[in-house]
């Protein structure tokens, strides 16, 4: 089977077999297809698309090119959570020790933020001594005896998807619904879980920018779970201003820790224990939604979830002891204010915009190789709908570098808007794809 022959029939619209699929995948990852024959596929992906079935036995061939994990010793439903990644988006650290309170087992595989969208293992590593690099056996230590662990994607998991996903970031071809899905399914269903809760963002500050996106891309995640014997729902969720009151790693470890303990922002708890929530009920855990909510509720207002916190970090090598004193967590040198150049209300914070200035503060990266600076970032005052007058703070922004910070402050000068009337109110979670 020749791989330009595969490629002709990409390039003509037509749908490819299981066969070829399964033969670019094995030369992808094992090179036998060269870059230039491997992008070319992707591109024609891109540009022609994959059905349902195609998406399937893409994601089925990206599992199979490495290691399938197997917890069926390990007593507990297997599950998971994925987020398309969004600004702010610290829920992740407040879900999962939740979830596990509540008798799940979480083997969460999570990623490192690249452009305006902060990654979990970022926050993570933020935490004094925390390693986000287990091996197999460790994961299993892990899960046995504290039910989570929060990690990077290890080199025998879909390794087809780390080859792909390399040359799809430098080739434009990452805006695809199949490759999106296919990338983001075959790490999951290689955890070998038995339920899986999708955080779909929308707008702004999120990879899909339209409803009508986040709708397709959702869908195509929660087939494909399902075609694959895993039980999963998708929440479309909003992403035009950022979650929370923090945009940065340590600042955002700390906020999650505060939400642990009670006093959080209403968005991050309000969408943490939905997630949460939907996870103890697919996994069995739960009767009802209603139920679950009640459960993770529970677990949240006992304190609970924040001791189970405090045994990830531990056992993963971090000092727990920031789940008590967060100044251990690191700072940044200076600070410096963003104020209101007019009196009225806010009626949007763009979250891109802010995720951006994070990034050139140093919280995020532009290249994979770039090195994250975890104390910088932006405190958040002033949200949509608050009422503020001229010179009242909006921000407070956490630098160390002078040069950084005047690139950063011209996006954010721009990211408030003010008017004369207040804006109509949104929800968090806009839709659930079940």
């Amino acid at each position: 089977m020749r791989a330009v022959d595969i490629l002709r029939k990409k390039r003509d619209g037509l749908a490819l077999a299981r066969a070829e699929i399964d033969a670019f995948v094995r030369g992808a990852t094992s090179g036998a297809w060269p870059d230039y024959q491997t992008s070319a596929l992707l591109m024609a992906i891109v540009l022609r698309g994959m059905n349902a079935d195609e998406t399937a036995h893409l994601t089925r061939a990206m599992v199979e090119s490495g290691k399938k994990l197997d917890w069926s010793d390990l007593p507990g439903p297997k599950v998971d959570k994925h987020s398309t990644g969004g600004v702010g988006d610290k829920t992740s650290l407040i879900l999962a020790p939740l979830a596990a309170a509540c008798g799940c087992i979480v083997p969460m595989m999570s990623g490192r933020g690249l452009g305006h969208s902060g990654g979990t293992l970022d926050k993570l590593e933020a935490i004094p001594g925390f390693r986000a690099s287990l091996s197999l056996a460790e994961l299993r230590t892990a899960l046995l005896h504290v039910g989570c662990a929060m990690i990077g994607q290890t080199h025998d998991v879909a390794p087809a998807d780390k080859i792909l996903y390399g040359l799809r970031d430098v080739t434009a071809t990452i805006e695809s619904i199949p490759l999106i899905t296919a990338s983001i399914m075959s790490k999951k269903i290689a955890e070998s879980i038995d339920a899986l809760m999708v955080d779909v963002k929308c707008g702004h500050g999120a990879f899909m920018k339209t409803r009508a996106d986040a709708r397709a891309l959702a869908t195509s995640l929660v087939e494909t779970g399902r075609d694959n014997g895993v039980k999963t729902r998708a929440l479309i969720t909003a992403m035009d201003a950022p979650l929370g009151r923090t945009v940065g790693n340590a600042l955002e470890v700390r906020e999650g820790i505060e939400t642990l303990q009670g006093h959080g922002p209403r968005d991050i708890e309000t969408l943490s224990v939905a997630l949460a929530a939907r996870m103890v009920y697919l996994g069995g855990l739960a009767t009802s939604l209603d139920y679950a909510e009640a459960k993770v509720r529970t677990a949240l207002s006992s304190g609970h979830g924040l001791e189970k916190l405090r045994q990830i970090i531990e056992q993963q090598g971090g000092d727990p002891r920031v789940v008590d004193d967060p100044s251990r967590l690191p700072t940044a040198p200076e600070q410096v204010s963003v104020r209101a150049d007019r009196s009225g209300y806010i009626v949007e914070l763009n979250a891109q915009h802010v995720g951006l200035a994070t990034m050139l503060l140093g919280a995020g990266r532009d290249r994979v190789e770039d090195v994250i600076d975890p104390s910088v970032g932006v405190m958040i005052e002033k949200h949509p709908g608050d009422a503020v007058m001229a010179g009242d703070v909006l921000a407070q922004v956490h630098y160390r570098v002078e040069l950084q910070l005047s690139e950063a402050m011209v996006l954010l000068k721009k990211a408030w808007r003010i008017d004369d009337e207040p804006p109509v109110s949104h929800k968090i979670i806009l839709e659930e794809i079940a």
